[in-house]
């Protein structure tokens, strides 16, 4: 009696298994069509001098210039309020306008902050000054409950997992897209410009709750991007 319960048991979690990786397999299939990646957006202003970046493998600066500037000769910057995106191409799906602006609100805080860090924040042109405009092109929210059980969950922890050794999205875990554009303050000139995908590590766990939580996180990891490459 105990060889046939065992044996029913072992078939019954067998099946089981198999149905929760059926179910991870079209959960990863669908939420692989659904994810999107940054466009050379119509309507911001230096998209005409963006050229693929080859040497981005993990495909979150999939479009970049740069004039090549030293970014040593500038102690100032101004940051301009964040630009929420209202091109026909933007990327935030059925996002409310409440949200973007919250998300916007964030960028304008979190960029101010780590560029603070390096620059003196400046209010007028002047020589030895950066102008960095940050425009917000899109978002996607994370699913609330699902993306912080699909942490714990085994058939989640494998997708998750092989996320991570890419350096790609967690499973329903949101993300943030926008530009990035940086003149020489005096003289207008642009020397870099970039967009640039967003989202936390998928085992980062604080950043599964919330529905914004994630979008917030990549805000939080493209702003020390940034002042890493101008430091």
């Amino acid at each position: 009696m105990y060889t046939s319960w065992r044996g029913d048991h072992m078939a019954a979690l067998a099946l089981w298994t198999g149905f929760r990786l059926a179910i991870l397999a079209l959960t990863v299939a669908l939420f692989g069509c659904a994810s999107v990646e940054p466009a050379l957006y119509s309507d911001v202003a230096s998209s005409p001098q963006l050229t693929a970046n080859r040497s981005d493998a993990s495909g979150r600066v999939p479009y970049r210039y740069s004039a090549g500037a030293d970014w040593r000769a500038y102690n100032k910057i101004i940051i301009e309020p964040v630009v929420l995106y209202r091109g026909r191409d933007h990327q935030f799906g059925d996002m409310s306008e409440k949200d973007k602006e919250s998300l916007a609100n964030y960028m304008q805080t979190r960029f101010t902050e780590k560029l603070g860090s390096r620059f003196a924040l400046a209010g007028a042109r002047a020589p030895n000054t950066l102008r960095i405009r940050l425009t917000l092109t899109g978002a996607a929210t994370s699913t609330p409950v699902l993306a912080t059980l699909s942490r714990f969950d085994v058939a989640g922890a494998v997708y998750n997992g092989v996320q991570t050794a890419r350096g790609g999205e967690g499973l329903m875990t949101g993300s943030v897209m926008y530009a990035v554009e940086i003149f020489d303050a005096s003289t207008s000139r642009l020397l870099s410009a970039y967009v640039s995908k967003q989202y936390p590590s998928p085992y980062d766990v604080m950043a599964s709750m919330g529905s914004l939580a994630a979008a917030e996180a990549g805000i939080d990891k493209g702003a020390d991007d940034l002042i890493a490459q101008l430091r």
